[in-house]
Order: C-alpha cells, then structure tokens, then sequence
C-alpha cells in the first residue's frame, strides 16, 4: 500500500494490516543496509518482533504469563523460556 493510501485509510478508519507494517519496516531495514549483506535476517527479525511483541501482551494482560500466553497461543512454558532468552523475565 503507498503512503497516501495508507493515510486516507488511516482517516476512514480502516487499519492496515500487520503485516503491511512489517513489510514496510523489513523494506526499510534492508534500505537502510545500502548494499551491504545482512547475515541471519529471519532471526533478527523475529527477535526484534517478539521482543515488543511480548512486552505488549504482558503489559496488556498486567504481566499474567498465562494469559499472555494463551492470548499469543503459545505454551507458558515457551514464553517463559523466551523471556528469559532475552533477558525480560
């Protein structure tokens, strides 16, 4: 979607998807790698959604991990580990 579509679709109301913005994010990041290679992308992409993405929830669920867990559909067991993996447990 261009930028002007997505802001007369931001006025009606309508929401773009998530995915639209991580596109639009991936696109950017690799733009501003201006030629330069980029090892292990899939993972610094994941690590850089699932960090605020977990953060969100959590907040959203007033840090209740199973319910956090159960609103992204992953066991609590997993979401823990992940926490601590990445230092937010």
């Amino acid at each position: 979607m261009n930028a002007e579509r997505s802001d007369n679709a931001n006025r009606s109301g309508a929401r773009a998807p998530l995915r639209e913005h991580v596109a639009n994010s991936v696109r950017r990041y690799i733009g501003d790698l201006d030629g330069c290679s980029a090892d292990n992308l899939y993972e610094i992409a994941l690590r850089e959604l699932e960090i605020p993405l977990f953060v969100e929830v959590l907040n959203h669920c007033d840090g209740n991990q199973s319910r956090a867990a159960a609103m992204l559909g992953i066991h609590r067991a997993t979401l823990r580990r992940k926490l601590r993996e990445y230092g937010l447990a």
